[in-house]
């Protein structure tokens, strides 16, 4: 197989993996932050007991998604020589930020966080609690801009030629606030706290199914569900904003989204659909115009389509990009209607007594990862042939010393590693949920403390 392909799958596949879990840290961060807010406003003992239950899940998901991000570092010089050192001067000042506004905020407050219980005041955890949130935050933060550059460069200029060309920063700020940073930030931050929202909602799902912790579990799952609600609802602000910016910066990416072909001619919204790139059409359920209407508000109003681009220029695999795009918006819309309905309920007082809608929330926690996962597969797979947006192409940007072998052996290994630890990050978690967040067995005995 080519070499490029190969380096290309490699890479998505432990990006991929690694982005199970920083989403989850983010989301169980900010529950852990309400939660213990809680605690310290009404004194209840079901607020601290909640706090640290998610404490320990949420210690696992962070220390597997450290190990699993370093990796990726190690294949920027093994894989992708050549973008590196392009990108180089750029990604070390994003990158340097993140060490120290984002890793040097967690690293301050995490050991508090996780063995403070009763060694610190109760205020001071909580301080903990939100500085290792903000870390996590911060990070993402760091990580978004630097891709977010590769999606619209800015603030930069281009010194040497060739291969040994790279890029300068010459306005930092220009380069951190680049024409999608902020829209794929804020979309990036909603979907990780739908993820940690949702395995919340999840877990106790699966425990009023089950008559376990009734009492603490309620309390849980509706603070989840203000989460999930909120920015489930907010991603539909965020997503759009986000697609507009696509519109402008980088039509071809839209254009593949929707499979919208015509040079300039108005464009349809498919709710699914099926892309024939060789016939140039689409076949599935539209709205005729909708693509126009939500970019310009006149559903006759012209789109930029992929014949407007030579075919080096646009999106290699277009159907794969329009139906990953599109199931991340069917999955949005499903988690829009979940939490409305369950917040629906939540009014009636009807929400604990209607099972099969807790038995579908039990398993729900894998919907945010897939939309997050396609999301991102969507932005990436769109954005080619380029990896930097219109300088530097990917079939140029890998090593060209690193041989189809070498990566399929790397390539293996990574799998059967990746495997393992997920397999053990599973095994944690559950063996976490099924102890519980107290013991059951002193409950009738004790339960009145929790009152």
């Amino acid at each position: 197989m080519d070499v490029e392909i190969l380096a290309r799958i490699q890479f998505a596949f432990t990006i991929a993996f690694h982005y199970i879990y920083p989403p989850l840290s983010i989301g169980i961060g900010l529950i852990m932050v309400i939660m213990e807010s809680m605690y310290l406003k009404t004194r209840k003992k079901e607020y601290e007991i909640l706090t640290r239950f998610w404490i320990k899940i949420f210690a696992l998901t962070f220390g597997i998604g450290v190990a699993t991000g370093i990796i990726m570092e190690f294949e920027f010089g093994t894989n992708w020589a050549v973008y590196s050192r392009y990108v180089g001067d750029i990604f070390g000042s994003a990158l340097a930020a993140e060490g120290l506004f984002a890793f040097g905020l967690e690293s301050a407050f995490l050991g508090v966080l996780l063995f403070g219980w009763h060694r610190v005041k109760p205020w001071v955890h909580l301080v903990s609690t939100i500085g290792v949130f903000l870390g996590s935050l911060f990070s993402a933060v760091w990580i978004v801009v630097a891709n977010s550059w590769q999606q619209t460069p800015a603030g930069y200029h281009i010194v040497g030629e060739g291969l040994n060309a790279r890029a300068e920063v010459t306005d930092f700020w220009a380069m951190v606030f680049n024409p999608s940073s902020m829209d794929r930030l804020v979309h990036t931050w909603q979907g990780s706290f739908l993820a940690g929202a949702f395995l919340v909602l999840s877990v106790h799902a699966y425990y009023l199914r089950k008559g376990r912790y009734t009492e603490i579990s309620k309390k849980a799952f509706k603070i989840a569900l203000v989460v999930a609600t909120v920015f489930s609802l907010s991603q539909l602000v965020s997503g759009h904003s986000s697609a507009d910016g696509v519109a402008v910066n980088q039509p071809a990416k839209l254009a593949a989204m929707e499979g919208h072909f015509e040079k300039s001619a108005p464009a349809d919204l498919y709710l699914f659909g099926w892309v024939d790139k060789e016939k140039q059409e689409v076949t599935g359920l539209k709205i005729p115009g909708g693509l126009s209407f939500l970019v310009h508000q006149d559903f006759k109003a012209p789109i930029t389509g992929l014949n407007s681009f030579p075919e080096a220029d646009r999106p290699s695999q277009i159907n794969a990009v329009f139906q990953f795009y599109h199931i991340m918006i069917v999955i949005g819309m499903l988690l829009i209607g979940l939490t409305l309905y369950a917040s629906f309920l939540w009014w009636r007082n009807r929400l604990f007594e209607t099972k099969w809608l807790l038995w579908i929330f039990s398993f729900s926690v894998i919907l945010p990862q897939i939309a997050n996962q396609v999301g991102w597969y969507a932005a990436e797979m769109g954005r080619q042939p380029w990896v930097v947006y219109g300088h530097l192409r990917t079939g140029d940007a890998f090593s060209q010393e690193v041989s189809s072998h070498q990566i399929v052996f790397s390539l293996i290994m990574f799998t059967v590693v990746y495997s393992l630890l997920l397999a053990l990050f599973l095994y944690m978690v559950n063996k976490k949920i099924k102890h519980g967040p107290y013991d059951e067995s002193k409950e009738s005995v004790n339960f009145q403390f929790l009152q």
